[in-house]
């Protein structure tokens, strides 16, 4: 639409009933033709999707850190319930199969300053499961 001028227009003025509107009022026009509705737009180029997935793989670094310090701390709860078990007389074979498990979990190696503590944690870890005659890794 072009606005053709910045004139106002000229006054309204009322004539017949107030508020009354003329004739029927809601139809349908029957002879109209119904549109059909547009086509599906054709799907975004895969390239898109590939860059958002490739995106989503790349590891973001202070994730991979709390993860090894997540599995660092873990090692070392179960360090210390079996200490308890100890002080107690008796350790539980489900503490020694969890630090197996622990253990036997793959972690990255990129972390330059906690990668020797977390060396040091499992070391402990494995020395403890010899005592009791379980070799993890081997």
């Amino acid at each position: 639409m072009r606005v053709e001028s910045t004139a106002r227009s000229s006054s309204l003025s009322r004539s017949g009933g107030v508020g009354r509107a003329q004739g029927g009022g809601f139809f349908v026009d029957d002879g109209a033709a119904t549109q059909r509705a547009a086509t599906a737009a054709p799907v975004a180029a895969a390239s898109s999707l590939d860059a958002l997935l490739a995106l989503q793989a790349v590891e973001d670094p202070l994730f991979a850190r709390k993860k090894a310090l997540r599995r660092g701390n873990a090692l070392l709860d179960t360090l210390e319930s079996i200490k308890a078990d100890l002080l107690l007389g008796q350790v539980s074979e489900g503490r020694l199969n969890q630090l197996m498990a622990l253990i036997g979990q793959a972690r990255d190696r990129n972390l330059p300053g906690l990668d020797g503590v977390l060396d040091d944690i499992e070391l402990r870890a494995r020395v403890e499961l010899a005592k009791f005659g379980r070799y993890p890794g081997m």
